[in-house]
This record gives C-alpha cells, sequence and structure tokens, in this order.
C-alpha cells in the first residue's frame, strides 16, 4: 500500500494541527491558573481572570483563535458544569442541609422565577423587547453559581453564621434547575406559543424536579452501595466516580429531566458514604472540578467577541445592576423573611448572588436551536455576568464588614 506525497502532507498537517491544540490549550490553562495566584493579591474574583485570559487568546485577542461553535461549546460546559456539581454536592453536609434546606430550596424555586421575572421587567423596559424575549433573558441570569460563590466564599474566610453559608452553597447547588425549566418553557413560548399552556408548564415542571429528584436518589444509592461493597485500588475508585456521575447526568438529560439536580443529589449522597477511599475520592474529585472550571471559563471566554459586546455595554450594565440591587434582594428577603433570617443575614445573601458561567451557558441553549440568533442574549448576558462578578466579587469584603460579619480567625 503507498500513500501519495499528497496524503502525506495533509497527515503531517493533521498531526502538527492536533499538537499545536494541544500546546495551546495546556498553555492557557497554565496561564489561568498562574493568573489566577496572582490575582489574589489584588482581590480579584479568580474566575472573572479566567474570562479575560480566554477573550485575550480570542479571535478580538493576542491570541486571535476564533470560536464559534456553540454545539462544542454546549458539551463542554455540560461536562464542566455537570462535574462542578457533583463536587459541590460532595461537599454539602448533610448537617448543612439540616440548617438550610429549605430557605435554599425556597430560593432555588421561588427566588430565581422571582429574580427572572423582575429582570424581565427591567429588560422589556431598557431594550423594547416582547416579555417573553425579556423573560428568556431573565431566566438565564437567574441563577447564583455555584462555582462562583464556592470559590468567594473560600478564599473570604468570612465569620459568618453557619446557616447563611449553608444556605448560600445550597441554593447554588440547587437553582440551576429551576433556571434552566424557565429557559426551556421561554423557548417553547417564543417558537410554539399554542403548546405553551399552563398544563404543559406544571408537566415539564414535575418531569425536571421530581424525575431529576427521584434519578438522583436512586444513583447515589447505587454508587454508595458499590463503593461500599467493591474492593478496588483508590484510583480506580476516582473513574469509577467520574464516570457514574457523569452517566447519571447523561441519562436524566436523555429521558428528559434534570440532569443537573440529579448529580447534584447524588453528589451529597455520595460525600455522606463512607468507604475506603473517601479521602481520595473527594481530593480527585476537587481537583476535577477546578480543572472543569477553568476550562469552562476559558472556553466562554474565547466563545465571546469583545468588539461586539460593546454596544450591549450599557444597557447590560443598567440590567446587571437592576439584578444586583433590586431583583435579588427582593427574591431573598422574599424567600427568606418565613425562616426568620436577621435582616443583615438577607442582605448578606442577596449581596452573594454571584452569575457565573451558567447563565452564559444558558444563552448557549436558544443558538442551538437558531444558529442566527439574536446576539444580544448572549451578548448581554455576558456583560451582566462580568459587571456582577466585578462588583459583587470585589466588594464581599467590604460588605461582609458593613453587616458586621468579620474574618474567620
Amino acid at each position: 500500500m503507498t500513500f501519495s506525497p499528497a496524503l502525506v502532507a495533509l497527515g503531517r498537517s493533521h498531526m502538527e494541527l492536533a499538537h499545536e491544540v494541544i500546546l495551546v490549550a495546556a498553555a492557557l490553562g497554565l496561564l489561568g491558573i498562574l493568573a489566577g495566584l496572582a490575582s489574589r493579591r489584588v482581590g480579584a474574583p479568580i474566575l472573572l481572570v479566567f474570562l479575560v485570559i480566554g477573550m485575550l487568546a480570542g479571535e478580538d485577542g493576542p491570541g486571535g483563535i476564533p470560536l464559534d461553535d456553540f454545539y462544542s461549546a454546549y458539551l463542554i460546559g455540560s461536562v464542566a458544569l455537570a462535574a462542578i456539581l457533583f463536587d459541590g454536592g460532595m461537599k454539602t453536609h448533610l448537617s448543612m442541609l439540616r440548617l438550610a434546606a429549605w430557605p435554599a430550596i425556597a430560593l432555588a424555586v421561588i427566588g430565581v422565577a422571582v429574580t427572572a421575572g423582575v429582570v424581565a421587567a427591567a429588560v422589556a423596559w431598557v431594550a423594547s423587547v416582547p416579555f417573553a424575549m425579556a423573560m428568556l433573558f431573565g431566566a438565564a441570569v437567574a441563577p447564583t453559581d455555584a462555582a462562583a460563590v464556592g470559590a468567594l466564599l473560600g478564599r473570604a474566610r468570612l465569620a459568618l453564621p453557619e446557616r447563611v453559608t449553608a444556605l448560600l452553597e445550597v441554593e447554588s447547588g440547587l437553582n440551576d434547575p429551576m433556571s434552566i425549566f424557565l429557559t426551556i418553557f421561554m423557548i417553547q413560548i417564543i417558537t410554539a406559543p399554542a403548546s405553551a399552556t399552563w398544563s404543559n408548564a406544571a408537566l415539564l415542571f414535575a418531569r425536571e424536579m421530581i424525575g431529576g429528584t427521584v434519578l438522583g436518589l436512586v444513583g447515589g444509592w447505587v454508587l454508595a452501595l458499590v463503593l461500599r461493597r467493591l474492593v478496588v485500588e483508590a484510583s480506580t475508585a476516582m473513574v469509577l466516580v467520574l464516570a457514574f456521575s457523569l452517566t447519571l447526568f447523561g441519562l436524566a438529560q436523555v429521558v428528559g429531566t434534570s440532569g443537573f439536580l440529579s448529580i447534584y443529589i447524588a453528589g451529597v449522597i455520595t460525600g455522606t458514604t463512607e468507604h475506603r477511599d473517601k479521602a481520595e475520592v473527594a481530593y480527585f474529585m476537587e481537583g476535577f472540578a477546578w480543572l472543569a472550571q477553568i476550562v469552562l471559563f476559558l472556553m466562554l471566554g474565547l466563545l465571546v467577541t469583545p468588539h461586539e459586546l460593546v454596544p450591549f455595554i450599557p444597557a447590560g450594565t443598567i440590567i446587571a445592576i437592576v439584578l444586583i440591587v433590586i431583583a435579588r434582594p427582593v427574591a431573598v428577603f422574599a424567600c427568606l423573611l418565613p425562616f426568620r433570617f436577621a435582616w443583615r443575614e438577607s442582605a448578606f445573601a442577596s449581596w452573594v448572588g454571584l452569575r457565573g458561567a451558567v447563565p452564559i451557558y444558558l444563552s448557549i441553549i436558544p443558538a442551538l436551536a437558531d444558529p442566527g440568533r439574536d446576539a444580544r442574549l448572549f451578548s448581554g448576558v455576558f456583560v451582566v455576568v462580568v459587571v456582577s462578578l466585578v462588583i459583587q466579587g470585589w466588594t464581599i469584603g467590604t460588605a461582609a464588614r458593613l453587616l458586621g460579619f468579620g474574618r474567620a480567625a
């Protein structure tokens, strides 16, 4: 069998391209880690650093790397968020659930809906768009981000009441499914209004939430049983947990339930299960989740074209301020009032409602159905996320001091 010079040259070019992709991807990750460590000296939100590096590596920056493949972005984003949520679930102790389960659920369901509605009213007024489109934007920016909240609280080392910390961490792990439900239902209203009835909404909600909960409980129980009964090396247990969790997430999504809810619940059960490789699995999942955060935020930075954001900065900033100082506080105070949180606890919970990768990820979903999507959704959401990370991420220590919460010893 012989190969023509043209085929050999083509194969060589493909190999060289693969090597270049590996070099660039690894170098961006390394640069992100080093820049993130350096950013701690000035208190910059580390996830914002990854976004900026991704933007600098993109087609408008010195890197000049074009990326407009929304399918690949959705795929990578799904895997990364699944890993982040599973790790977040593993770190959610039963004591945290006992302290804050019901207020966190109220914020994750009712709070997300209230936040989305208030933001939608602002978007409809500022951008002069139909309310359904405005509500799609509101649904995308409503959830807090588990990675952003966890990283921020971990670095700040604040002397917070235990139930406030539990509330913020559990809420950020639970509120993605409600936002995804609202996003999907809003798309249905826009594209097929005749089928967007209250009964269909109730069925969709039940399928997402109840189905995700059941799958998470069953999957978590099965994984816990396997970990207790199966005698394997620690390295095998690490890979087993990762593969099982992603299998559970994929299964939930394929059958039409909430993969994000199921994987978080399974993570909670796995984290509370005693087995001989528990410490090693926890370290491995924490490291993998950290890698997933780096990949996710670098990719989202690459996905955006900075010069296209400029027209959306004024309106996006206004909407971000409405989200931070009106929508989030209204939702938090309303949801926490029945649970007798002190006003300063509710105020701090309002301020730590950071937005991160999830809103940008949700804004990708309409692009999967319509590649010629309205660019205002993706660009506007990106601006809101950046403003949230800058304002809230940089001022958490100041906010804590003003509300009487000092630093932990």
